[in-house]
This record gives structure tokens, sequence and C-alpha cells, in this order.
């Protein structure tokens, strides 16, 4: 959970500076250095950003008393849900991050930086 939480922070910090996208490399480096399996990089990277868009996308609605979530649910989705915002958010940062940490553990293995465990 020490991976979700890097990732978490890194990103936040990332976003402030740095174009949304960046949330990626972050996931893609620390994924590189830490992930041990393809299904722990996903999830890593997955929850990691999620929840700190999760977290954005609570503060904006809260922020802006639910007009703003309103306002775009009915745009984007033609219904007035104001959670439904906040969850499509959640889930593509997510997938994003998710995908971008998989291939930081691709990425390891192809290039032989991988952990080989030894029976002996």
């Amino acid at each position: 959970m020490i991976e979700v939480l890097l990732i978490a922070i890194l990103s936040l910090v990332a976003q402030l500076v740095l174009p949304w996208w960046s949330l990626a490399i972050v996931s893609f480096l620390v994924c590189f250095w830490r992930s041990e399996k393809a299904g722990q990089a996903f999830f890593y990277g997955f929850y990691g950003i999620a929840v700190v868009w999760l977290i954005y996308a609570l503060l904006i609605h809260f922020r802006t008393d639910g007009i703003f979530t309103g306002r775009m649910s009915e745009l984007l989705f033609k219904m007035n849900s104001k959670v439904l915002p906040g969850l499509v958010t959640a889930i593509l940062g997510g997938l994003v991050g998710g995908l971008s940490g998989l291939s930081g553990f691709y990425i390891k293995q192809a290039t032989g930086k991988q952990i080989i465990n030894h029976r002996t």
C-alpha cells in the first residue's frame, strides 16, 4: 500500500505544476521501481490516481455546492446526477494510472530489471 500512497502524493504534487498526464509518468516510474507483479502494478496505479481524482472531484462539488457537477452531468450524460461525474472522473483517471503502472511493470520486465527468486 506504500506504492498507492506514493503514487497518490507524487501525482498530486506533479499535477499542481505539470499537465494532467504527468500522473501517467508518476505511476509508470513508481511501478517500474516497486511492483513485483502485473496485477499489483495495475492496482497500485489505478487506486493511487483514482483516489486523488475522486477527492479533487468531491472538492469541486462541495466548493460549488453541486452546481458544477449537476450542470456537467446534464451536459455529458443528459441526466441530473451529481454522483456520476465524480465516479466517471475517478474511473478514467484510475484507468490512465493503472495502464501506465502496468506499462512500467512490463518495461521493467522487458529490460531485465525484475526481481528473480531463486529456489535452492
